[in-house]
């Protein structure tokens, strides 16, 4: 079990140490620098036990030499914050590098993992991955690491120098120095799981407050801000639980080392009084032997310190390495694109479900020709959006087929699949730019001109002019500078704009007041012709017209026909219609 572990270490290691090898060069720099100062102010000491022995009593100071020293000690000290500062900041560039990598990779990767995983997974856990997680891992384990060598080379270079000066008592420094770090090292084997713990609660905590402060609208609409605040001092207080256990050993490693080299300090600073009673060293080379001793142990102290930051950097590392290698969505590289599509749909006894233990649609046959407006009605958890879902293959199905212009959507390229529609959801996306650029977001390089006859289309242009910059307007982050119904024809611009064979509206104008509804009717009129739609509805006053209409429940059609066809059956349809027109 202790090898497993071992052997997982190593494992992540090996992955972090992939993504700052194309920085190596700073890595090195940083080294390089780290060594030339580690090498002078090793020789500080001993110009300092020069400057003592420079003073040998009362009226007989060699103040010559003493300058002379002094101004070197000077020099040296200069060099040495010199090279300190390129060390930082070459390791800095390491660590941002690779940090930089890192994220660019997980961003990547939640662009290629099934929607499934992003619907699964709380967004402010994946986001505190990218962004805490990935800072640990650099901190910990690059900056940590390089410490550790210089620590290991500032060892070596005082134990070389103190044997120079004094064997047996650098004999006793060696044999008792290392049970500080003996010490560290059990107390953090300790902590491990506590660290891991507080890791796994921070990105609780994180996605809990994304969630709330998302949704900040719907948890004061229903007085639920006590409720909220008790909620999230929950997960804080168990936050602050495993921070407070881990914290506890972290501390105990600093203080216990603390007295360990105290201890070591004092008896060789009294074991070296009676070596210099007996002349065999002077009173300089044992103020630079101490100095020695403090270089010695401090070495120790920093890596115990270290040790702590790589077992939070181990537990990150694990949480940002689930992430970069979870499976990515079914590969169609290779796959031919739909080219010139036709419009016509089919479903062929499609199955579908999100878990095996709750089916949802079973044996699902629909076929829409070109130009054909379908409209799929039912009760909520019904199956209305899943059959979008499906039609995008933002999941794909368990059993059956889904052909488009007579090609199955799972044997051509997703970017040409998605290219044929044009989709306008019940919650509309805008993000922050200006509205030019929302409204060009499915078509880059379209011209102003495109972009105004889009807006006209959508019945757009008239409230766009009217804002303070007109279509250089800055959608703010919340997008609350523009109405949700403006926030909606937007969105209805940028389908305009790309004119796509099909269309797919879900609850597209549900949340557009009944005025404005009207005026986009048109619009939708007009881009609707000669494409093939499909519209998920539950205001049926939306899809009345419709040339079908698919009744859902329970993840089957039960009925089917056009709006008068299903009246006259007086069925599940008629139940639905007279629920909202009374009868």
């Amino acid at each position: 079990m202790k090898n497993n572990k071992l052997k997982g270490i190593w494992s992540t290691i090996k992955k972090v140490i992939a993504y700052a090898k194309p920085h190596k060069m700073y890595f090195f720099l940083s080294i390089i620098f780290a060594f030339l100062a580690i090498g002078l102010n090793m020789f500080v000491p001993v110009m300092l036990g020069w400057a003592i022995d420079c003073v040998v009593g009362v009226g007989a100071v060699n103040f010559g030499k003493l300058g002379r020293v002094l101004i070197l000690i000077g020099v040296v000290a200069v060099l040495s914050a010199t090279f300190e500062w390129f060390e930082v900041y070459f390791e800095n560039i390491l660590t941002n590098r690779t940090a930089q990598s890192m994220r660019n990779k997980c961003f990547e990767k939640i662009n290629r993992v099934p929607l499934k995983y992003i619907d699964n997974q709380p967004h402010g856990d994946i986001m505190s991955t990218i962004i805490n997680d990935i800072e640990n891992v650099t901190d910990g384990f690059l900056s940590g690491f390089k410490s550790i060598l210089s620590g290991v080379v500032t060892i070596v270079s005082v134990i070389i120098f103190m044997l120079s000066i004094n064997i047996p008592m650098a004999l006793i420094v060696i044999v008792l120095a290392p049970l500080s770090l003996l010490i560290s090292v059990y107390i953090t084997k300790k902590s491990k799981k506590l660290y891991k713990e507080r890791v796994n609660k921070l990105g609780q905590i994180s996605a809990y407050s994304e969630e709330m402060l998302g949704n900040i609208k719907v948890v004061k609409a229903f007085n639920n801000e006590k409720q909220n605040i008790d909620n999230f001092q929950q997960i804080n207080k168990q936050l602050y639980a495993s921070s407070e256990k881990a914290s506890f050993y972290a501390s105990l490693a600093w203080p216990c080392t603390k007295l360990v080299n105290g201890t070591l300090y004092a008896i060789v600073a009294v074991s070296g009084a009676f070596v210099c009673i007996r002349g065999h060293i002077s009173i300089g080379q044992i103020s630079t032997f101490l100095s020695y001793v403090e270089n010695y142990t401090s070495p120790f102290n920093e890596i115990a310190s270290i040790v702590a930051d790589i077992q939070i950097a181990i537990a990150s590392a694990n949480r940002v390495f689930d992430l970069l290698e979870e499976d990515d969505e079914v590969s169609d590289e290779g796959c031919p694109n739909i080219v010139n599509c036709n419009g016509e749909v089919k479903l062929k006894d499609v199955c579908f479900s999100y878990t095996s233990q709750s089916k949802l649609i079973e044996n699902l046959n629909v076929t829409a020709t070109k130009g054909k407006t379908i409209a799929i009605v039912g009760p909520t958890g019904c199956g209305k959006s899943t059959i979008i879902n499906l039609l995008m293959r933002f999941y794909d199905i368990n059993s059956g087929k889904i052909m488009v212009s007579n090609r199955d959507i799972q044997k051509v390229t997703r970017k040409s699949l998605r290219n044929c529609y044009g989709m306008v959801l019940q919650e509309s996306w805008l993000y922050n730019a200006s509205i030019r650029d929302n409204i060009a977001y499915g078509k880059p390089d379209a011209t102003m001109e495109e972009i105004i006859e889009a807006s006209k289309l959508a019945n757009a242009h008239t409230f766009i002019e009217k804002l303070p910059q007109g279509y250089d307007t800055i959608i703010t982050e919340s997008a609350d500078n523009v109405s949700a119904g403006q926030k909606q024809l937007i969105c209805i611009a940028r389908i305009m704009l790309t004119k796509p064979p099909m269309l797919i509206l879900d609850e597209a104008t549900s949340n557009i007041d009944t005025r404005t509804e009207m005026n986009i009717q048109q619009a939708f009129d007009y881009i609707m012709e000669g494409r093939t739609c499909f519209i998920v509805a539950h205001r049926l006053s939306t899809i009345i017209n419709a040339d079908e209409i698919l009744v859902m429940n329970k993840g089957k059609i039960v009925e089917q026909g056009t709006h008068q066809e299903l009246l006259s059956k007086n069925g599940f349809y008629t139940q639905l219609f007279n629920s909202q027109f009374g009868g």
